[in-house]
């Protein structure tokens, strides 16, 4: 006889930042919820397992990129990607979750039943060796919104004619050697800026080649509040210290970027001024035709990527490309640059869902046709929560707020009695992007997303200290239907599933 179909109260997608996250505030806030992990690839990281390019680090500081459970105790405030990588092995490790965790396990597709209230789950185990079904109540998506399988890669004129190496920051070859080599970095975002500080002792030059220029914030690479902090306070104490401050001056920076721009910039040209010294190269190649914010703005701890610049051997050029050629690139002026190995850190893949398919009683969802509700919740889609992070901030603020408001959902619907929840739009409401940036990145896929409408509670939302008693004290059934299905309780207590 065939087995039984396996049941979950709740399937988490993905044990990057956010799944990690997401399984702690569901066993200690819902600890009679029956759940699962499931992870595509074979280790816990995601973005930070994946990514292994010289230099590699969050721009975020780490107290508020880590969890409000577990202190940050290192004293470096930007953190690399393999200290990242430990933090969340260990954070994981000490919740308890490994268990939990299913590697190797990738959602293809997810079909929600009217009739009976459950998501159906088609998974493929092992690089698609075998499949497995299963259902669950709640589905709960913490894959984040890159291709891991393929970055963004424009079609070069004579890239075939190169005779170097040519690699992609997101698949970056272990064995890779530019030690006394020619390097060019094509791109101006947070890789390229990483990356040209990082190669340039070993290189014989790093040259960043940008098509146009971007804006860099100059931060310290360690806080001094928290060393403070940490000599009088114990750690969880003084983790909070410095959390509420990482909290707060980057706002008000932020509001500064959207209210007084040319402020902003003022100050971001000071920073480079400060280093640099040379303002014809800040007017060529840091003067960004847009103002700060409209895209992230990258990070450079301690003024790495500017004191490289100060050097011989670092450089950058703002020109479009013309075509490669054997030994090296042709830009659109005529000048040529010599390159044996060649970066290209042209940016990221977006794609939604971690890839999978979604449906509701056999009939596809688009998700370009649906609103985000309370930054994590989607209109027209039951039972379903998708958990994205800030764009102006840490990552892991809103996504932590995410995972707290669907266990507050998520006991409302036990005390009511309901198996279905689901948001639903207000009428004319305007339409903003998921992702509210103007980089080529997210313009290139923002209708694979859903929308951001107008006001609260239809914004993702981009200030933690409103956004914090609103998604934690707000009202959950505002603006959201429940059902239920007659035979099920919904109050039953069930064991946890490893």
């Amino acid at each position: 006889m065939a087995s039984p179909i396996e049941h979950l109260d709740v399937a988490i997608i993905g044990a990057g930042l956010s799944g990690i996250g997401a399984g702690h505030r569901l066993q200690t806030e819902c600890p009679d919820k029956s759940f699962a992990i499931f992870e595509a690839r074979d280790a816990i990281g995601g973005t930070w397992d994946l990514f292994r390019y010289p230099g590699a680090r969050s721009d975020s500081d780490m107290f508020t990129l880590t969890y409000p459970w577990r202190p940050w105790t290192a004293p470096e405030s930007i953190g690399d990607g393999a200290s990242i990588l430990r933090y969340l092995q260990d954070a994981a490790e000490e919740s308890g979750l490994n268990p939990y965790i299913r590697f190797g396990t990738r959602l293809v597709s997810a079909d929600f039943s009217s009739t009976t209230s459950r998501w159906t789950l088609q998974l493929e185990i092992d690089g698609a060796a075998r499949r497995r079904t299963i259902t669950c109540s709640f589905l709960y998506v913490c894959s984040g919104y890159y291709n891991y399988a393929r970055g963004y890669q424009p079609d070069f004129p004579g890239l075939e004619d190169f005779a170097g190496k040519v690699v992609h920051p997101q698949f970056w070859p272990a064995d890779l050697d530019y030690a006394g080599k020619q390097v060019v970095v094509i791109g101006s975002g947070a890789t390229a800026v990483t990356l040209v500080p990082s190669m340039v002792d070993d290189a014989a030059h790093v040259t960043m080649l940008q098509r146009s220029p971007s804006y860099l914030v100059t931060v310290p690479r360690r806080d001094r509040i928290a060393d403070a902090a940490r000599k009088v306070l114990p750690a969880g104490a003084a983790h909070r210290v410095a959390r509420a401050r990482n909290v707060v001056y980057p706002l008000a920076f932020y509001q500064l970027c959207m209210r007084l721009p040319r402020v902003a910039k003022a100050y971001l040209r000071s920073q480079a001024r400060g280093i640099l010294k040379d303002e014809q190269q800040i007017r060529e190649h840091f003067t960004p035709a847009y103002n700060p914010w409209e895209q992230r703005l990258c990070v450079a701890p301690g003024g790495d990527f500017y004191r490289a610049l100060t050097s011989e051997k670092a450089s950058v050029v703002t020109e479009r490309i013309d075509r490669f050629t054997p030994g090296g690139i042709t830009l659109e002026s005529g000048r040529e640059l010599a390159a044996d190995v060649v970066v290209s850190a042209t940016g990221l893949a977006l794609q939604s869902l971690g890839g999978a398919q979604l449906s509701i009683d056999g009939v596809p969802v688009d998700l370009g046709d649906a609103w985000v509700h309370q930054g994590v919740l989607v209109t027209g889609v039951p039972n379903l929560g998708y958990c994205v992070g800030y764009t102006n901030a840490s990552w892991t603020l809103r996504s932590d707020l995410s995972s707290r408001y669907v266990c507050r959902l998520l006991k409302y619907m036990d005390r009511k009695g309901y198996t279905v929840a689901i948001p639903v739009p207000e009428a004319g409401m305007s339409r903003r992007p998921l992702l509210d940036l103007s980089s080529g990145y997210v313009q290139r896929t923002a209708d694979v997303f859903h929308r951001q409408g107008s006001g609260r509670p239809w914004t993702v939302g981009a200030n933690y200290l409103l956004d914090t008693p609103a998604v934690l004290l707000g009202n959950v059934s505002k603006h959201m239907a429940f059902d239920s299905i007659p035979g099920q309780d919904a109050t039953r207590n069930r064991k946890k599933v490893a």
